[in-house]
């Protein structure tokens, strides 16, 4: 009977023995930590019950090592959890004295009553604790061992472990710590109450030297050290932990809610350089009302975020002014950043080239009316034109030409996940700021066509990239790439030409010390700024507006983003060369030389690069051949002349509302010369002698407001085949004017729907109906963006 108690005795302690540690020890919160690619800190939060508890380190540094070692512990390399000897000795001494005056408590058991939350010192808990310590030596080594103790060891008020004690009283990872620190961080926890500021000053002191005379004393020091060691001062008032990017430690603290440290993929150095420009500017914005800011930084070759300043730095989060919302991750109007990437796709489909002329006069879509931000219109304009002088009705004209579907999808397959209504609810108001993106995603959008403008043949990618700001994240999204290296290389060479008229007319141009290929963006009613550029390196995306998404008078992409942008790009790196044409990706095609289409047989060519896949097929639509007399002045046809007296010429025609402003860009440009009056009668005459350029079919007009209040007028303009034609003008069947060489008509037409007739010397007449607008509520009909 004896030996099965004895049995069961020895089974339940073998039982309790070898389940007495916990799967966990540590269940405790612990603090968020954000370090750069070097594992340098960049931002912390601390842990939710109001300590700073850094996860469990990954090494504990040499110097503390045996610091602690000798401070707490001598024979911690030799015994299994218990020092007998130790114990022996604190058994002797405490019964000697009648009290207790030194303990044997072994690193493994401070690390078990750390476990249990320091429970009271007794008899019985000193028992759990050999036990238990004996248990944890064969479940954990030695190093590991010290791990433990050094992240949950207490260091004075709220600071919890070795990492968090060396920021907070050194400002420096525990790696970079002197004899003199890791010495005064291994007594600390024996008595933590001691490095409080003002207080104990000469008893903490003390005990650190005199650890630092033991090591002195066990060769374990050098002579130097210790005396530089002894004579370095105290830590003053705790430090404040760095905050270099705080708003990327809330987004990504905000996906992981569990206490981690996030190894990310920044460059401190850089990421310091930009805080400060980003402060700087930030308070010279503030004086304009404009309170928040956003900078990307991306490595084009790796897509890895070099620097991610969410907000303005360094200001109160208690404010009302969104200076704690990351605006990198926040969905806002794109103004007219997606033009590049519809002028990419619309190459690689073949529908344009880069010399390809587009319409640049007034339009209306079913009641859309877009203009550009100038308020002038071109007639036509090359694509490549078109998109470095951000015309918004080129652009307009151009995705009516793609198509709303296929560009969206285009774009969410390129990664803009904020797009997620239907085409036909964006309209084409899309390429002009009629839908959302973050700066996250148009940021890695223009990084992807970099990366893909650099390819070599070598070297292609499949897939779009995505960018990455944990060094565990991969760059592949797994998308397919549809556009190709051809497509994107003729897009960043177009951005090379960003500019925009200023207000005195002149093309006003950023100068940089660096080549950049860069896109400005506002959007409608001046909420957002956007600046976006890139080089075969590095992509720099700039958000600036406020949070809350009021407007600011001034408030531009060029004027205020852009500075921001180019100031970004001087902190970092030169560029080691630039974008090389991808000539194994492309074809070489004869197109007109002023209007960028294939050529029928009759235009001056010059011979253009394009997509090798593309099959861009658009025979010339403005060349056509004529024939004229023997003098070259008068057009004629074989019933008026006879072919013998006849010479044949390649004319550039443009239609008459286009030739009308384009003239005016273009002086070289000649109109069809003018039917020799037997010829007037002929079936070949009759082409369309006049046109009414404003309004079109179908335009709703606003008449704004004057500043005393009254409706202001709108101009009619017509273009007839002769300037000095007679034209008469009637607006709802009654005359209000003639016009004889500027064929302009200023009028207030009453609110409502009308009908305008124009009729010129020859009996030509052109109706146009259309719709007055006079509340400021119908401006939101025209949107306008740059």
């Amino acid at each position: 009977m004896k030996g099965i108690v004895l049995l069961v005795v020895t089974g339940l302690v073998g039982w309790w023995y070898f389940y007495s540690l916990p799967t966990a020890l540590f269940l405790t919160t612990h603090s968020h930590l954000l370090l750069d690619r070097h594992g340098k800190l960049l931002s912390a939060h601390i842990a939710a019950d109001g300590q700073w508890r850094f996860p469990e380190m990954d090494s504990v540094p040499d110097k503390f090592t045996t610091a602690l070692i000798q401070f707490e512990d001598k024979r911690f390399q030799q015994h299994s959890g218990v020092d007998f000897l130790a114990l022996a000795r604190a058994t002797y001494d405490n019964l000697s004295q009648q009290r207790v005056v030194s303990g044997a408590s072994t690193l493994s058991m401070q690390v078990i009553r750390l476990s249990r939350s320091n429970p009271p010192r007794t008899l019985s808990e000193k028992v759990v604790e050999l036990l238990r310590a004996w248990r944890l030596e064969s479940r954990y080594s030695k190093d590991e061992i010290l791990k433990l103790y050094a992240s949950h060891a207490p260091f004075g008020g709220n600071v919890v472990g070795l990492e968090a004690a060396a920021w907070r009283y050194f400002a420096r990872s525990p790696e970079q710590l002197s004899w003199a620190e890791s010495a005064l961080l291994a007594v600390l926890p024996n008595n933590p109450a001691l490095i409080h500021p003002g207080r104990n000053r000469e008893r903490l002191l003390s005990k650190r030297n005199r650890l630092l005379k033991q090591l002195f004393t066990r060769n374990l020091l050098s002579k130097l050290d210790y005396e530089l060691a002894v004579a370095e001062p105290l830590p003053d008032a705790p430090h404040v932990l760095p905050r270099l990017a705080p708003h990327l430690l809330d987004t990504l603290a905000a996906q992981h809610p569990t206490g981690q440290r996030f190894r990310t993929t920044l460059d401190v150095n850089v990421q310091q350089q930009l805080n400060t420009l980003a402060q700087r500017t930030g308070e010279q914005l503030a004086l304009e009302g404009v309170q928040n800011l956003a900078v990307l930084v991306l490595d084009n070759r790796t897509f890895e975020v070099v620097a991610y300043v969410g907000n303005r730095p360094d200001m109160d989060f208690s404010t009302d002014q969104g200076h704690a919302i990351d605006m990198i991750q926040r969905p806002r109007s794109t103004g007219s950043t997606l033009k590049p990437l519809l002028f990419a796709d619309m190459l690689e489909q073949g529908l344009i080239t880069p010399d390809s002329l587009v319409a640049d006069v007034p339009v209306n879509y079913s009641g859309f009316t877009p203009q550009n931000y100038n308020r002038h219109y071109h007639g036509s304009v090359s694509a490549r034109e078109a998109l470095a002088r951000s015309l918004n009705i080129p652009l307009v004209n151009l995705l009516s030409l793609r198509g709303v579907e296929p560009f969206l999808m285009q774009l969410r397959q390129l990664g803009f996940t904020h797009l997620t209504r239907s085409a036909q609810d964006y309209g084409l108001s899309l390429i002009l700021g009629g839908g959302e993106a973050s700066l996250w995603d148009l940021s890695v959008a223009y990084a992807n066509l970099a990366q893909r403008a650099s390819q070599d043949q070598q070297h292609q990618q499949t897939f779009w990239q995505q960018g990455r700001v944990l060094l565990t994240d991969k760059a592949d999204s797994g998308r397919i790439a549809t556009l190709s290296s051809a497509a994107a290389w003729l897009t960043v060479d177009a951005l090379l030409d960003v500019a925009r008229p200023g207000d005195d007319g002149y093309w006003e141009k950023f100068s940089s010390s660096r080549k950049v290929a860069w896109k400005t963006g506002t959007s409608y009613g001046q909420r957002d700024a956007w600046a976006i550029g890139t080089t075969p390196d590095y992509t720099v995306g700039v958000w600036v507006g406020n949070a809350a998404g009021e407007g600011r008078a001034g408030l531009t992409g060029t004027q205020s983003a852009a500075p921001i942008l180019f100031n970004t790009f001087s902190l970092l790196p030169p560029n080691r060369g630039w974008f090389q044409r991808p000539d194994w990706q492309m074809s070489q095609v004869d197109i007109c030389r002023d209007d960028g289409y294939l050529s029928n047989g009759s235009c001056v060519t010059k011979t253009l690069h394009l997509p090798l896949s593309s099959h861009f097929a658009r025979i010339t639509p403005y060349h056509q051949l004529i024939h004229l007399d023997a003098s070259g002045q008068w057009r004629v046809t074989s019933d008026c002349e006879s072919v013998a007296n006849m010479q044949t010429r390649d004319w550039f025609v443009l239609p008459p509302d286009q030739a009308s402003f384009y003239q005016q860009f273009h002086a070289d440009y000649l109109p069809l010369p003018p039917w020799r009056a037997d010829c007037q009668t002929s079936e070949s005459g009759q082409q369309e002698a006049l046109s009414v350029v404003y309004p079109q079919e179908g335009m709703q007009i606003y008449l704004p407001r004057e500043l005393d209040g009254k409706l202001g007028q709108t101009i009619f303009r017509a273009v007839p085949s002769h300037q000095e034609a007679l034209l008469y003008w009637h607006l709802d069947n009654q005359f209000i004017g003639t016009t004889q060489t500027f064929h302009q008509q200023a009028v207030q037409p009453s609110a409502g729907k009308h009908r305008l007739t124009v009729v010129d010397e020859a009996g030509n007449r052109v109706e146009r109906a259309f719709e007055v607008l006079v509340t400021a509520e119908s401006a939101g009909k025209r949107r306008i963006s740059k």
